[in-house]
């Protein structure tokens, strides 16, 4: 038994990260683009309040903007980079703790896949023999163990590295679109902040539509939930620059 379990000791992890285990290119896209986006809206929207009664607050705006646009990539890129090795880094921590447990307290780990079993209606004679044939098979055993007594799932270890891409060029695409109004508009700054507002909700509502038709539930209900709870905390920034700007009337 044990020379079996050194055998698995030495399994390359990556044996173990199936590709449907590893989080989907579209919640990567989701987090980076709806972050970018949100978080520079809210800048933006601020910077532009803020400054509107200065000599050149387009240039104001847009060095605010691409200044946060660049900042929040590498942020969220380094985010999701260290948050996906965190998640392996776990798993394999665990994964060695039940393979040292399988060897070192067999019964309990019997017990363990026996409860498994139960819940999933088998009982008696037949929860028996499917309890020898996966106990037979360490590769069964520790995969049942550590995806139902633990519910964690492999990953990859090229996921941490392509996950920080994707979120990272994800947070430019979405930081890019509340910016262009202003680019286009150009001088008129509360024009272009409002402009910019009504781009940015048709594109978290794009996001959120997107999403739901992609995975499960509702495009509609899905698009006016993200696009509410987008443009909510965009304007947050906005609302702390209009205070702290004196809440001068909002004028050109």
């Amino acid at each position: 038994m044990a020379t079996r379990f050194a055998f698995w000791r030495k399994i390359d992890e990556q044996a173990l990260a199936e590709k449907h285990a590893q989080p989907g290119l579209l919640s990567d896209f989701i987090l980076g683009s709806q972050d970018g986006l949100v978080n520079v809206l809210g800048v933006i929207l601020g910077v532009a309040v803020a400054s509107r009664h200065l000599s050149n607050p387009l240039a104001i705006v847009l060095a605010g903007g691409f200044a946060a646009t660049f900042a929040e990539s590498i942020s969220m890129g380094a985010v999701a980079y260290t948050s996906t090795v965190a998640r392996r880094d776990h798993y394999l921590a665990e994964r060695q703790r039940e393979l040292e447990e399988m060897q070192t307290m067999p019964d309990l780990e019997r017990q363990e896949v026996r409860e498994i079993l139960e819940r999933w209606d088998f009982h008696g004679a037949e929860l028996e023999e499917l309890l020898e044939k996966i106990v037979s098979k360490p590769k069964a055993w520790l995969e049942i163990m550590m995806a139902h007594e633990l519910n964690l799932a492999p990953v990859d270890s090229a996921q941490a590295r392509k996950s920080a891409v994707l979120v990272g060029i994800a947070a430019i695409v979405g930081s890019l679109i509340p910016l262009v109004p202003f680019i286009v508009i150009g001088s008129n700054i509360i024009v272009g902040a409002i402009v910019s507002l009504a781009v940015s909700t048709l594109a978290l509502f794009a996001i959120g539509w997107w999403k739901a038709r992609t995975t499960i539930g509702r495009p509609t209900r899905s698009g006016v939930q993200m696009a509410i709870i987008g443009i909510a905390s965009a304007l947050a920034g906005f609302g702390i620059a209009y205070l702290v700007s004196g809440g001068s009337a909002v004028t050109p």
